[in-house]
């Protein structure tokens, strides 16, 4: 998966659960899906229709009501749903699993391999702005999921960050290989 499609599946709360819980068998169901993943019945009808949008997901023909309709994983929502499925196996504390919902988190950490600049993430993920790219580096400091480390060979000095414990392993799970 590129970061561009992560982007995309990330910008809904709940988009990322909802591919894990129908990887793992769950029918595409939406009392089955909300009953699941605790989401908010408003929440989670746009995540399951932005799913839908990205060609991830389409409504299951003859199955379910017309208000309520059935959903099921597309051949390229199959692949996005593995990799969902592997980053929420990544966090083992539900606890957690709030920070996976925010937007940038998932691709904030898939282009940290390797110790990276603000500007080379915020390049890397480009309709990112300054404050969330700023805000989504504390909380994942926060968290320990990334690393700060301060680079004094430059004038003057900046901050590197890398994946660490937890965002290493949800960045492992994305496999978008080395930069």
């Amino acid at each position: 998966m590129d970061v561009k499609t992560l982007v995309k599946i990330t910008s809904r709360a709940w988009s990322l659960n909802v591919l894990a819980l129908m990887h793992g068998g769950m029918p595409g169901r939406q009392a089955l899906l909300l009953s699941a993943s605790g989401a908010g019945r408003t929440a989670l009808a746009h995540s399951l229709g932005h799913l839908v949008d990205l060609g991830l997901l389409e409504k299951n023909p003859g199955h379910g009501h017309p208000l309520r309709p059935e959903f099921r994983l597309t051949p390229e929502g199959e692949e996005a749903a593995k990799i969902a499925d592997r980053i929420e196996r990544a966090v083992p504390k539900s606890s957690d699993r709030a920070l996976l919902r925010r937007s940038w988190t998932v691709p904030v950490l898939a282009v940290s391999q390797e110790p990276r600049y603000f500007t080379q993430i915020r390049n890397d993920l480009v309709p990112i702005t300054d404050r969330a790219l700023s805000q989504s580096l504390r909380q994942l400091q926060a968290h320990h999921w990334l690393r700060r480390k301060i680079d004094t060979s430059t004038r003057p000095p900046r901050p590197l960050y890398q994946a660490s414990n937890a965002g290493e392993r949800i960045r492992r799970a994305v496999g978008l290989g080395a930069r």
